[in-house]
């Protein structure tokens, strides 16, 4: 079933919908709530909440993209439980890749929401090729371990890690010219 189909499907409040949705992205949302969760009942828990939060934001929500809109909810639940699982503990594993790119994004500043940085990320992205950028979002947004990165790309892991190395500090040369402050 093609996503326009999903989607008028819950705009017409069918039943069928979230079913329908679960057996087509299901497993991409579980690897995503894996890679940040390291307990399956969590992960189940997340993927379970952002079917829900679909359920209930469309209508009135239409989004362009329901593979995109999905992924988003699922990260953003992933991250809350995260959050709220290591409060008083980190889980070092788990948290490495948000750690990573902690240094190049600045806290907080002229943008609390975040929409003008997420935007600036955006527009860093696109100036790169396209193995860069991929490399990149599989990190970063997927939170995906560098050997599956690796493996997913054709390149070793050491590349892998080189690559995201460089387009860190790029990205940081990048937000201060476009007025984003580090201190």
């Amino acid at each position: 079933m093609d996503d326009e189909a999903l989607i008028q499907m819950f705009k017409n409040r069918d039943d069928r919908a979230v079913s329908e949705l679960r057996s087509k992205y299901e497993r991409l949302c579980f690897r995503i709530a894996g890679n940040f969760l390291p307990s399956p009942e969590d992960a189940e828990e997340c993927v379970n909440t952002a079917f829900f939060e679909i359920w209930n934001s469309i209508p009135p929500e239409e989004p362009a993209d329901l593979r995109a809109y999905l992924c988003r909810i699922v990260r953003n639940q992933a991250l809350k439980k995260l959050e709220y699982n290591t409060a008083a503990k980190r889980d070092p594993a788990v948290t490495v890749p948000l750690d990573e790119i902690a240094d190049c994004v600045p806290a907080g500043g002229r943008d609390p929401e975040g929409e003008g940085l997420a935007e600036a990320v955006s527009r860093f992205l696109r100036t790169q090729d396209a193995l860069h950028r991929r490399v990149f979002v599989l990190r970063y947004w997927y939170g995906d371990p560098l050997s599956e990165i690796a493996e997913r790309c054709g390149i070793r892991e050491k590349t892998a890690a080189t690559y995201l190395f460089r387009m860190r500090k790029k990205l940081r040369v990048f937000l201060k010219k476009e007025g984003y402050d580090y201190d």
